[in-house]
């Protein structure tokens, strides 16, 4: 690999539930004056996702429970939005200040259980993560190739904070057509040693540089990453997630 290009889609559409995706994408390619190479893997925001697959809930209709009144009323914050966040929770991490670490019901911890009110475009209204991120991305692809005939990765990202570092990166939460992990395990270093324990997070690194073309401000929810060649295989975003017998912190 001598070089790897990231490209942000410069004028995506906004997207409303029922979109096409993969026409929206190709179009947009097309705008832009880029058509899909073989190995060229397609990162998209959760959030257009979500979107085209009404994933959308009105705080307007949301009865809170007493104990999101209660979290609400001790950090100031909109009841309606606590009660979504505790839906979208398989169990609470940690509450403090105003956060809620959850685990969600794909097995991601991240805050707020994934619920965002932000980039949504009307006010009152929040996203939920995809159902099924790794289905959402594997539709996308098969989309993809169905059109065009190219052999192309496909990631949803989403950004997590990170425990024992400070600020925000994008983290691969649905993956299709490549392996998210790279395992070095058995290959020698540059010295000829041995690795033994090392298996990089590549989906999580493609995610993390795509965000670096698309910003969080821009309208850029769709990047094309070209050059990197991809570990290959049938590959999932589940494989991401640590066991719990893996898990030193539960």
């Amino acid at each position: 690999m001598s070089e790897l290009r990231i490209i942000g889609l410069q004028g995506f559409p906004e997207v409303h539930p029922g979109d096409d995706l993969a026409r929206h994408i190709l179009h947009t390619l097309a705008r832009n004056h880029l058509t899909l190479e073989d190995g060229d893997i397609v990162v998209v925001t959760q959030k257009v996702v979500s979107k085209a697959e009404g994933r959308l809930v009105r705080l307007a209709e949301v009865v809170p429970s007493p104990f999101a009144e209660t979290v609400a009323a001790q950090w100031g914050r909109d009841a309606r939005q606590i009660e979504v966040v505790l839906r979208e929770a398989r169990r609470i991490v940690r509450m403090d200040r105003g956060l809620i670490i959850a685990e969600t019901h794909h097995g991601f911890i991240c805050a707020n259980a994934g619920v965002d009110a932000s980039n949504v475009g009307e006010a009152g209204v929040v996203t939920l993560l995809p159902r099924d991120p790794d289905a959402s991305a594997a539709a996308l692809r098969a989309a993809l190739q169905a059109e065009t005939g190219k052999d192309v990765g496909v990631i949803i990202s989403d950004t997590f904070g990170r425990p024992w570092r400070a600020g925000l990166t994008d983290v691969a939460i649905g993956v299709a057509g490549f392996l998210p992990i790279d395992d070095y395990r058995g290959r020698p270093d540059a010295y000829g040693h041995p690795l033994r324990v090392t298996a990089v997070a590549v989906a999580d690194e493609l995610a993390a540089a795509a965000e670096l073309a698309a910003g969080k401000a821009t309208a850029i929810p769709v990047v094309l990453v070209r050059g990197y060649c991809a570990p290959r295989g049938e590959g999932n975003a589940r494989m991401l997630i640590r066991s719990a017998a893996e898990d030193l912190f539960r």
